[in-house]
């Protein structure tokens, strides 16, 4: 078995410009204005983590220009999109080139039509109403919008490890204090440890009452999916404590077994949740950007007014709409014959994942996820996250992501995505074989 560089190793993951070139730098510098940088611009730490990937891959590039380089890393869809849904896409476009059919700005909140298909088609039976789904260009936009409606006075709390835009979104909003580089968190942050040892669901009793929880099922990084029970108890909790979960559910569409697809499938979640979700994942949407965030009728502020009045201000003020030609291919995913279509490339990537799994897991190493999700998590014990990630990039030419980047829970991890052709993925798996045989 390989062994990996021990935790006391330096993290590869640091800030790029030491005071030495910052003050050569200054003394270059012309004129600067007398506006100060936003300070909790200052408290971000190092890089967004899947830049900062990509910086590492361009780096290796230019050290082996020859390598045939798989990217197993940034969770990017790979395979084409279904014709139904580009046609509809292109119909759409070349009406714009007509009086009839052209079209200029649409309501903020999204199409009509548009918004009643994804209550019907993800929501039946919940008693979601169209007026309760406002349309996005993403679910990582309206995280940031979700911040802004929620206001730098509020204390939020996270999966540990979590997708990273929950915890640099606080930071920049001013929620989440100083950073304690010693514990690799923000002061003000709970931070909810989701791992093997609890089943990766936080111990409740020993949370701390927050404002704002967020909660990913299927968790982006570790892949599970939290069962009925488990999602119960976190009702349960956020109603006690008159907290708002923030639930995202960009993987629902990758759930195999009987855990919930939404957070309104638990009773009482229409008092204490908000719900994001996208067709990045679901329909291969990751450039052609379309979203949605459901916020109930039920919701209330501490004074009884409306979070949905709120949220409506805010995208009516901060956003023009999803573009006309992404809300067609939306449309167009959610007819019989595009669901069909896209679910066909869901499976696809699930069989990837489940190739993975086995690949990593009949080596002997601890492998999580795959089954619920396009991600498998692995484990390195005593390892540190980006010391694993550089020695298999280095050694077999494919890109990860360490697990590190999503949080302290993520040491001696690292995530490695299904989304990719299937010859790449047998690549990746002979090639993980070879380095860890």
């Amino acid at each position: 078995m390989l062994v990996f560089s021990s935790m006391s190793g330096t993290n590869i993951l640091q800030p790029r410009m030491t005071l030495a070139r910052l003050t050569t730098q200054k003394e270059r510098m012309g004129h600067c204005t007398k506006v100060p940088r936003n300070v909790n611009m200052e408290k971000l730490q190092y890089g967004y983590l899947f830049p900062e990937i990509e910086r590492h891959e361009l780096l290796h590039t230019e050290k082996y220009p020859n390598a045939k380089l798989i990217d197993l890393g940034v969770g990017d869809t790979t395979e084409p999109l279904p014709s139904v849904i580009t046609s509809s896409m292109i119909d759409f476009v070349h009406g714009l080139s007509t009086t009839e059919g052209y079209k200029g700005y649409g309501p903020e909140q999204g199409n009509k039509a548009l918004r009643k298909a994804i209550a019907e088609g993800f929501y039946k039976n919940l008693n979601v109403k169209p007026k309760e789904v406002f349309v996005s260009d993403g679910a990582q936009c309206d995280i940031s919008r979700l911040q802004l409606l929620l206001g730098s006075n509020v204390k939020i709390a996270v999966q540990d490890p979590s997708f990273p835009a929950y915890i640099d979104s606080s930071v920049i909003i001013g929620q989440a204090g100083d950073f304690i580089a010693n514990a690799e968190k923000y002061r003000s942050i709970e931070y909810m440890k989701c791992s093997p040892q609890n089943d990766f669901f936080p111990d409740l009793l020993s949370t701390k009452r927050v404002d704002v929880i967020f909660f990913c099922s299927p968790n982006n990084p570790t892949g599970h999916a939290a069962t009925r029970k488990q999602l119960q108890q976190l009702v349960d909790f956020a109603k006690k404590k008159g907290s708002i979960i923030i639930f995202d559910s960009a993987y629902a569409t990758y759930i195999t077994d009987d855990s919930p697809r939404s957070i309104f499938e638990i009773p009482g979640a229409r008092e204490v949740a908000i719900e994001i979700s996208s067709f990045s994942k679901f329909a291969g949407f990751t450039g052609v950007r379309l979203g949605w965030t459901v916020v109930p009728d039920e919701l209330l502020y501490s004074d009884g007014f409306p979070v949905v009045n709120d949220f409506n201000r805010i995208m009516c003020t901060c956003f023009n709409g999803a573009s006309n030609i992404s809300q067609a291919g939306g449309l167009a995913c959610l007819s019989p014959e595009g669901f069909e279509a896209v679910h066909s490339r869901v499976d696809y990537y699930m069989e990837n994942a489940g190739i993975l799994f086995e690949t990593l897991a009949s080596l002997g190493l601890k492998v999580y996820g795959g089954a619920n999700a396009p991600y498998v998590w692995v484990h390195f014990p005593g390892s540190q996250s980006w010391n694993v990630f550089t020695e298999i990039l280095e050694k077999t030419h494919i890109i990860t992501v360490p697990g590190s980047g999503f949080g302290p829970g993520g040491e001696e991890y690292i995530r490695i995505s299904a989304f990719g052709p299937r010859e790449s993925i047998i690549e990746a798996s002979i090639r993980l074989k070879s380095f860890f045989s």
